[in-house]
């Protein structure tokens, strides 16, 4: 979509379209007041109003668009709105629409402009590839932002909200793909390609280098499976002094079936979506390759299909780790963890300043917190605290979770260093203690993802059924944050 931001009247300037963002209890312009009458519209957030002007104003449909209390008004709520507006543009079959925030709105225009960009493009993204037959739904090209000021600041946020509403489309693509064609390969192919595009480094180990090097992990969970393993890096930039190194890793298990320990048939399909992580983090790189940041950001994916078959890993399995920790299987479906492993020890090869992992890891943070939340821990509270500030600027937002020694000692096996599963209660706490013992002395936070990557309904009207695309507007929001 081509986001323009102009200063002046809206309700002046012709549009097929045009949208008034209103407060609650705002006054009409007075040449509008005769077109509804009392109570049909009071500003509530995302109520909205069709009218047809006949010569009250300029523009051909007229859409009042309720931002609720106008001490209230957030990132998001510009966010949600800019969805609703360019859906009911594409409801009306309108190519190009204008929008209107009130003057009175107190948020930083460059943000406000970036938040009114992603909304406008997630709110219409739609998952599509795979339908044989056209399309019946218009497609919206083009939108107008008018404001009373600062047209440059708010159109510098546009072009920031334009890539990063690219990188969420790329990983809910991704992550609604099939298994039979998003693959451990598919994904080293897709990281190869943005390198080519955006001009960072890319490493794609197979099967054989990663025998070769000591990846057993990932090695161990993708061997019951056809497709073979991949583990990817992706470097943007270098180690600099001003421009700290902050390592990206994500779960990318393409298809889990739970292995040996199968998962049951009800909605397994979705599990398709259990590459969210590795999704996320190819999204956040293609964003830092277009917007160039100034940054040593490295992308690491752990990607391999859990299968079950003559040749799959199983529970009583003992697994000695790239870095040479062993770790007992008990629970094959207790996989991520020990594909995670194998890359977060890596990571720590280049000294970083941070570690993130992200990972649909468990169902135990789902029962916790639902969809509407991250799971956090880790062991840099500060690295937490930047996490924490960019959930709330992006609504991508994240609730620590503590991560004492007694719930790292529940990891220990009798046998081996670490077990993969420490039981029913506190699921969600021990696999991030399982997760600590690969990060060494760096800053680490662990993000499970598993409530909040796929949706069955629209919970935002930026969402659509299946992949959120969760994680590429948060771990955006980190990094831009160490630019400063």
């Amino acid at each position: 979509m081509q986001i323009s931001v102009r200063v002046g009247d809206m309700l002046r300037e012709p549009a097929d379209l045009a949208v008034l963002a209103m407060f609650e209890d705002m006054a009409l312009p007075p040449a509008l007041s005769g077109l509804l009458e009392p109570g049909d519209f009071a500003g509530k957030a995302k109520q909205s109003l069709l009218l047809y002007p006949r010569g009250a104003a300029v523009p051909r449909r007229l859409l009042l668009l309720g931002l609720g209390k106008a001490g209230s008004l957030s990132l998001d709520g510009v966010r949600q709105a800019a969805a609703l507006a360019a859906q009911k543009a594409q409801d009306l079959k309108v190519a190009a629409f204008s929008f209107a925030l009130p003057a009175s709105m107190s948020l930083a225009a460059a943000a406000a402009g970036q938040a009114f960009a992603e909304g406008a493009e997630l709110g219409l993204y739609s998952f599509l590839r795979y339908k044989t037959s056209p399309s019946e739904s218009a497609d919206v090209t083009a939108a107008t932002l008018f404001v009373d000021a600062d047209a440059d600041l708010f159109q510098s946020g546009v072009a920031v909200g334009l890539a990063v509403s690219g990188g969420v489309a790329l990983a809910r693509d991704l992550a609604n793909g099939p298994g039979n064609d998003i693959t451990p390969t598919a994904l080293g192919e897709t990281a190869i390609d943005l390198g080519e595009r955006h001009g960072f480094r890319v490493t794609v180990l197979d099967k054989a280098q990663l025998t070769e090097q000591g990846f057993h992990g990932i090695l161990a969970v993708g061997q019951g499976s056809a497709q073979e393993p991949r583990f990817i890096v992706m470097e943007h930039g270098s180690a600099a002094e001003g421009a700290p190194t902050v390592c990206l890793v994500g779960k990318g298990i393409t298809f889990d079936t739970g292995g040996i320990s199968i998962k049951p048939a009800a909605n397994m399909d979705d599990m398709k979506m259990d590459m969210g992580g590795a999704a996320a983090v190819l999204g956040a790189m293609q964003v830092v390759g277009e917007l160039k940041l100034p940054l040593h950001v490295v992308g690491i994916v752990c990607s391999a299909e859990n299968m079950p078959s003559a040749t799959a890993y199983k529970p009583g399995d003992i697994i000695r780790t790239l870095s040479g920790k062993t770790v007992e299987v008990l629970n094959t479906d207790a996989e991520g963890r020990i594909v995670l492993a194998d890359g977060l020890f890596y990571a720590q090869r280049y000294s970083p300043a941070a570690i993130v992992d992200l990972a649909t890891l468990t169902g135990a943070i789902m029962v916790a917190l639902g969809p509407h939340a991250i799971g956090m821990m880790g062991t840099s509270q500060d690295l937490a605290d930047r996490l924490a500030a960019a959930g709330e600027t992006t609504s991508e937002r994240v609730w620590q979770l503590p991560l004492w020694d007694e719930y790292r000692d529940m990891m220990k096996s009798e046998i081996a260093d670490l077990k993969n599963t420490g039981g029913r209660f506190g699921g969600a706490i021990t696999a991030g203690g399982f997760l600590s013992a690969f990060v060494g002395d760096h800053p680490w936070v662990h993000l499970d993802i598993a409530g909040t990557a796929w949706v069955e309904r629209a919970t935002r009207p930026y969402y659509a059924r299946g992949a959120t695309g969760i994680g590429v507007r948060l771990l955006v929001e980190l990094l831009r944050g160490y630019v400063g």
